[in-house]
């Protein structure tokens, strides 16, 4: 049974974090060091802005976040509000990035083969801005839900990072099909 309020959810409440997301981006840091200390960071999809508030805590760089879903304002971070997509979007992300995360995640429809075409397309989609916005040697973080899709995307990705895996972290819930594609050291 899908248990909105469990213990993630509840220490994300006594933490101070916008959502119990925040954990799953903790664990990943914690895991692959992904954000290092001046590093400049885009998050993708936003929204409410936990990924954000762990971002803050590992580098003094610029933060962005963009959502289509306006969040709460944190200081020292800029949030564009708008389709990542988008040309005037894009538009406004001058330069390139240390590091970009995607938590980005469709809205789900209940029809499982959908949904995960969804999620597919909008990993994809984070996948060719990063290609686009991403430093030589930087990080890429994108959350997707498996399915066979994911492996193209994996193989797509595979030639342009030196390391690239697949996680769940495990504030993941239990029968969520989210994975996460963690690559490194864009080529």
């Amino acid at each position: 049974m899908y248990e909105r309020k469990d213990h993630y959810f509840e220490k994300a409440k006594q933490q101070g974090f916008r959502a119990r997301s925040s954990y799953k981006l903790k664990e990943i840091q914690e895991k692959y060091k992904l954000i290092k200390k001046n590093d400049r960071v885009l998050d993708i999809g936003c929204a409410p802005g936990s990924w954000l508030q762990i971002i803050k805590k590992h580098t003094t760089g610029e933060i962005i976040g963009v959502d289509l879903v306006k969040i709460k304002s944190l200081k020292g971070v800029t949030f564009i509000q708008g389709d990542i997509t988008a040309k005037e979007v894009q538009e406004q992300l001058t330069g390139k990035f240390n590091v970009i995360v995607s938590d980005i995640a469709p809205k789900t429809s209940g029809n499982k083969e959908r949904d995960q075409y969804l999620s597919y397309h909008l990993s994809q989609q984070s996948y060719l801005l990063a290609k686009k916005f991403l430093k030589k040697g930087g990080n890429l973080c994108i959350k997707t839900f498996q399915s066979q899709d994911t492996e193209e995307l994996i193989k797509e990705m595979k030639p342009h990072f030196s390391l690239l895996k697949r996680y769940i972290p495990k504030a993941t819930r239990f029968r969520s099909k989210e994975i996460y594609i963690i690559a490194k050291g864009f080529m």
